[in-house]
């Protein structure tokens, strides 16, 4: 294992391309949050209003960890440049090979750079992809979609990961809740 907790060193980013202006600030805010808590480091984002970078940040002071929230102006030098330095672009698109077909390939990946579009994104990012993945064929929200995504390419060993400076931690129980205070850090 590794200092994070996971038994390979994976690195996964997450970029946001657009957003349907006051309607999509909580599906993008749901969208940061399920990519900071499914593993990955990072989330560039366009378009986007300020308050989602605050939220992010309290959500670190309080539950740990150091998720980078990046707002972008321009998300098509940020997928080439990445593209470049080595990571793997994955789109995600309901017209994408399925999941269950290129889910094995994905695994085999050692920076990847997902991308998530609002609305209708531009064609040239089909053709920046190295990989559409569709996950499901009928239309679905973006947020579980990016959930199903990075569970797969994990495993579910995600849920391993232990963010450091947390100020509360969840204890699995079988009943109720059990949430563990951190006092030297309040």
């Amino acid at each position: 294992m590794n200092e994070k907790g996971l038994q390979k060193d994976l690195v996964i980013e997450v970029v946001r391309i657009g957003q349907r202006v006051v309607r999509d600030d909580r599906v993008t805010t749901h969208v940061a949050l399920v990519s900071r808590s499914f593993g990955a480091e990072k989330i560039f984002m366009t378009e986007v209003n300020p308050e989602i970078k605050e939220t992010l940040e309290k959500i670190n002071n309080t539950w740990g960890g150091n998720f980078i929230v990046e707002f972008i102006d321009n998300w098509k030098s940020i997928v080439k440049n990445k593209k470049k330095d080595g990571f793997k672009i994955i789109h995600l698109s309901m017209y994408g090979e399925k999941i269950n077909d290129v889910q094995e390939q994905l695994r085999t990946e050692e920076k990847i750079l997902v991308v998530v579009g609002a609305e209708k994104v531009p064609r040239e990012i089909y053709e920046l992809a190295d990989y559409n993945v569709g996950v499901g064929n009928q239309p679905h929200s973006e947020i579980s979609a990016l959930a199903i995504l990075l569970d797969r390419i994990q495993n579910g060993e995600q849920f391993e990961k232990i963010f450091p400076d947390a100020k509360r931690k969840i204890i699995p129980t079988k009943n109720g809740k059990n949430v563990e205070v951190n006092e030297t850090r309040d």
